[in-house]
């Protein structure tokens, strides 16, 4: 779920897409709290976190700019969006996260009312929602399977969630 973050960025009109939100150097900054909090168990989430624009847009988005803010120049190999390239890494991405999950037994996690199952808003909103809308950009029709897959995990795991809000916030307050 941290990997769409950086995506963030779709829904906010004033960043540039693949800008700040994608930056290496600000994942590491955003970070920093989480790292003096948790030490090395933070280190999987942050992975997470900086393989959307070191592997999702370096390889495949065309352009990125990992080093904002020291530099506004973009780095990518240019594969673009469209192209068979893509979508055949697109695809094999997609069977290997079905498979893990599905190995791992992870996938009965998104049928269960969680905390963190609302956090599902934000690629939904981001990345799978938009395929539908053709914004930012027109996804390939062979990329639209896997979207519709992820769009109903998503939504039903958001929707269990959901039901569970009042619960969830009565939670949150008596954490803090």
């Amino acid at each position: 779920m941290l990997s769409v973050i950086p995506d963030i960025d779709i829904l906010i009109p004033v960043l540039e897409h693949r800008g700040p939100t994608h930056s290496i150097i600000m994942a590491c900054i955003a970070f920093t709290p989480i790292f003096i909090l948790y030490h090395k168990k933070a280190i999987p989430y942050f992975i997470a976190l900086i393989q959307h624009p070191l592997f999702g847009d370096y390889i495949a988005g065309c352009q990125t700019q990992l080093l904002w803010p020291l530099s506004t120049q973009s780095f990518g190999t240019g594969i673009n969006i469209i192209s068979k390239t893509n979508i055949t890494i697109e695809w094999l991405i997609f069977i290997a996260s079905i498979l893990i999950m599905l190995k791992a037994r992870e996938s009965a996690v998104f049928f269960q009312p969680h905390d963190s199952n609302l956090i599902l808003l934000i690629p939904t909103f981001t990345v799978l929602l938009p395929t539908f809308l053709s914004f930012p950009l027109d996804v390939p029709v062979w990329l639209i399977p896997p979207h519709l897959v992820y769009m109903f995990i998503f939504s039903v795991s958001i929707i269990i969630s959901a039901r569970n809000l009042p619960k969830i916030l009565k939670n949150l307050i008596l954490r803090l």
